[in-house]
């Protein structure tokens, strides 16, 4: 249950502030309740939440809760929640949990977060899912351990150009560097631009972007300048979230509200406008 503190703050909200789609968060993120989680996304400004939920097998190394945590706390709070569905895609029932949980409701499949070669014949059963239900796949992209071999991955958008995908994590975001070592987690200085997921977003209008976390908040303040040129080229697919695990919502313990401030700094309000809310209604259909 909510508290009333929690609830009230929510309710109490400004109204005449633009809307925030945050597209990554978590129930139970190390063991946050959905109290704090309401209160965090509310202190942030986010008037829409998509909550990704783990596999069957898994917490996505975060103690994050699964389908039916996702699905109840959007039930229960529907104006302000959306959610995914997931599971491990190598199980025989995958197939079978991601549709029923996309029957009921869920707008897309995700985070994806399981140790499978990237354009393995696992991550093709996903993208025909997709297809078949008009939603999206959020991957993450982890040099070693998810999602590996980045550097195939065109092979998928080629061979699945209805499905849109969402890159995630230290390896998409490692990668807006041409010169990225990809043992490297969270690298520092300036960009070398024409990196790979520049390529990945310039070359195919299925491929999108998600900011969240350390990685995209790294991506950002690394080198502003070549940030700024980043966000304006690919301003109609790179989408703001959070996947932040603190109870404050504020400040430099919220890597969320960090990234927030960094997209209305490094952009024109208008393209601000897209990453925080446009790119992710049109492609969730959030209305």
């Amino acid at each position: 249950m909510i508290s009333r503190r929690a609830f009230l703050q929510a309710a109490l909200a400004p109204r005449d502030v633009e809307p925030v789609i945050d597209v990554h968060q978590h129930t139970c993120y190390w063991g946050r309740s959905d109290e704090d989680l309401l209160a965090h996304q509310t202190a942030m400004g986010v008037t829409r939440t998509v909550l990704l939920p783990a596999g069957s097998l898994t917490t996505l190394d975060v103690g994050a809760g699964g389908n039916k945590s996702v699905m109840d706390l959007a039930r229960w709070q529907p104006g302000k929640f959306s959610f995914f569905a997931n599971e491990v895609p190598t199980l025989a029932g995958a197939r079978a949990e991601l549709e029923k949980y996309l029957k009921a409701g869920a707008i897309g499949i995700g985070e994806q977060k399981f140790w499978v070669e990237c354009d393995s014949p696992a991550i093709h059963l996903l993208a025909g899912i997709a297809a078949d239900f008009a939603v999206p796949v959020l991957l993450h992209f982890q040099h070693g351990v998810y999602n590996l071999s980045i550097e195939r991955f065109h092979k998928v958008l080629e061979k699945h150009p209805k499905t849109a995908f969402i890159g995630h994590a230290q390896t998409w975001w490692g990668n807006i560097d041409q010169r990225h070592e990809q043992k490297i987690m969270y690298p520092k200085g300036p960009v070398t631009a024409r990196g790979l997921t520049d390529r990945l977003l310039a070359d195919y209008p299925n491929m999108y972007g998600d900011l969240s976390a350390g990685s995209g908040l790294n991506a950002l303040t690394r080198d502003e300048a070549h940030a700024r040129e980043f966000l304006a080229k690919h301003q109609n697919q790179l989408l703001y979230g959070s996947d932040c695990e603190d109870r404050v919502g504020s400040g430099p313990a919220c890597s969320g509200a960090q990234c927030l401030a960094a997209v209305r700094r490094l952009t024109s309000p208008e393209v601000a406008r897209k990453i925080l809310y446009g790119n992710a209604a049109r492609l969730l259909k959030i209305v």
